[in-house]
Formats: C-alpha cells, sequence, structure tokens
C-alpha cells in the first residue's frame, strides 16, 4: 500500500461518521481511528485521524488527562440551560423593531422574559427560569426550534 492511499484512506475516514477504520491487505494491517471532541495538544487536533500505532494507549491517556482545562469543566458546572418548552419558532424580541429581550451580559431574574417561541399562531413567553446573568445566546432569530433545545446559558447568581 503506498502512502498516498493511506492518505486517501485518512481523508476518507476524517470526512465520514465512521470512528475507526480496520484495513488488512496480505500481510499488512492498518488502524486508524478518530479522536474527538478533544483540546489541541502537541501535534494531535480534534477529530483528525491519528495512525493507532503511533500514539499508544497510556500515551493517548495521559495527554488526555492533561489536556482537559480546569477552568471550563467548573464553568460549564455554573451555567443552566434555558430550554424550549416547545417546537415552534424562536424570537428574541416582541417584533422585529423592537431591542432584543435580553442579550448576553444581561442579569435576569425567574420571573423576566428572555424570547418567545411561536407554535402554531400562538406566541409563549419563555421565562427565564433562574436568577443569574446570561452567558450565551445559542439560536438566531427566527430560527426552529425543537422540544428540549437548549437557547440560553445562565451563570446562577
Amino acid at each position: 500500500m503506498e502512502l498516498k492511499e493511506i492518505q486517501e484512506l485518512i481523508k476518507a475516514l476524517d470526512k465520514s461518521c465512521i470512528d475507526e477504520l480496520d484495513y488488512k491487505l496480505n500481510d499488512m494491517k492498518l488502524s486508524l481511528k478518530k479522536i474527538k471532541n478533544k483540546p489541541e495538544v502537541g501535534n494531535i487536533t480534534p477529530n483528525k485521524v491519528q495512525y493507532i500505532d503511533e500514539f499508544p494507549q497510556q500515551k493517548l491517556d495521559s495527554i488526555q488527562e492533561e489536556s482537559k482545562p480546569a477552568d471550563t469543566r467548573k464553568e460549564e458546572v455554573t451555567l443552566h440551560e434555558i430550554t424550549s418548552p416547545m417546537v415552534g419558532t424562536f424570537y428574541n424580541a416582541s417584533s422585529p423593531t423592537e431591542d432584543p429581550y435580553v442579550e448576553v451580559g444581561a442579569v435576569v431574574k425567574k420571573e423576566t422574559i428572555v424570547c418567545m417561541v411561536e407554535a402554531m399562531k400562538l406566541f409563549n413567553e419563555i421565562e427565564a427560569e433562574v436568577e443569574g446573568e446570561i452567558k450565551d445566546v445559542l439560536v438566531k432569530n427566527g430560527e426552529l426550534v425543537e422540544y428540549g433545545q437548549p437557547l440560553f446559558l445562565v451563570k446562577k447568581n
């Protein structure tokens, strides 16, 4: 097997939904595996294919443990998701000419209206349900949302 053929296999695996590939040809064996959702460390890039034989599992485990940022994990634990209670269309304001109900950095109380979700010509006001600060707006105005889909991230007080 030529290097070019191996590179083509790597590209094909990287673009596919398959996570692992074992390829055997006569007495040659090639094992490829995607490393997903891991921060970039050295020459290991997220969602890129790496040769398993080049990185022993013990080394991969230690790299993955070292690469977990403590601050990020702590921040994620304190964030509350405001989710859509229904399927519908997300609106960030009461009309196209009005300012959004909330933006990133806004301080909200439990009863603060953060958006509206329109379903079957009914506009439903969505409340924050927690006190805190809006850290992220996860959907765009006019976007279709699903039941349970996160709309906002709130850092609770």
